[in-house]
């Protein structure tokens, strides 16, 4: 296990303590009408961290080609009908360009500072010329309120239970899933960012930001600054 990182529950567990049945239980909310609604009808994307593949299969449905990147090949075995590569994103060098790249899954928030500028740099090197890059973020207060519990509609409780600064500008962050079967808990290494840090961290990798997708700032729209 990663340092930092810790996952309990049944089945297989990541390194970075993602439950892969975990992932493949929750559902994929509105994300794919999201990505759909700022790209190009039948785009090629590449996904970065794309785990069991809640967002591929939507956005296959949605007639995207998707290319799924993920660290773990336990999570990508359950991806059907993309084409999956498995390796670390930030060492990531395809030599070909995508219409798309997605990071998702507030990967941009990687405690790493230097897998942060890894990750970023392999969404500069794969969009295509007039393409983009879409990113989701933290909400800007994630790391607020806590504890906090939702209650999904299918009928499991998230929480995010704690977090904890730990050191540079690092929170550990613990969350918790009950379902009425099982119970899955993943503690992981976050860094806040703020909507300035965000930006200079994409202008440090080639980037800019075309827009802001949602009110709240979460999905962004990066294109290259070159």
């Amino acid at each position: 296990m990663r340092e930092g990182y810790e996952g309990t529950g049944p089945g297989a567990i990541t390194p970075d303590g993602c439950a892969v049945e975990l992932y493949s239980r929750l559902p994929v909310g509105d994300e794919p009408d999201v990505i759909a609604a700022a790209v190009p009808e039948s785009a090629r994307i590449l996904e970065l961290g794309s785990g069991v593949g809640r967002m591929t299969h939507a956005l296959l449905e949605r007639g995207f080609t998707v290319t799924a990147v993920d660290e773990s090949a336990r999570m990508l075995e359950r991806v059907r009908g993309a084409r999956t590569i498995c390796g670390p994103i930030e060492e990531l060098d395809l030599g070909e360009t995508f219409d798309v790249v997605l990071l998702a899954s507030f990967l941009v928030h990687t405690g790493d500072a230097e897998v942060r500028r890894g990750m970023l740099r392999t969404c500069a090197r794969h969009v295509a010329e007039g393409g983009c890059v879409l990113i989701q973020r933290e909400g800007e207060d994630y790391h607020e309120n806590v504890p906090r519990e939702r209650k999904d509609p299918s009928g499991f409780t998230v929480r995010i239970a704690s977090s904890e600064p730990a050191g540079d500008g690092v929170n550990s962050v613990r969350a918790e899933y009950e379902f009425p079967d099982a119970v899955w808990t993943q503690t992981f290494r976050a860094r806040p960012l703020t909507r300035e840090q965000f930006e200079e961290a994409l202008q440090e990798a080639g980037l800019k930001v075309d827009r802001y997708l949602t009110e709240d700032r979460i999905w962004v729209r990066a294109v290259s600054a070159v």
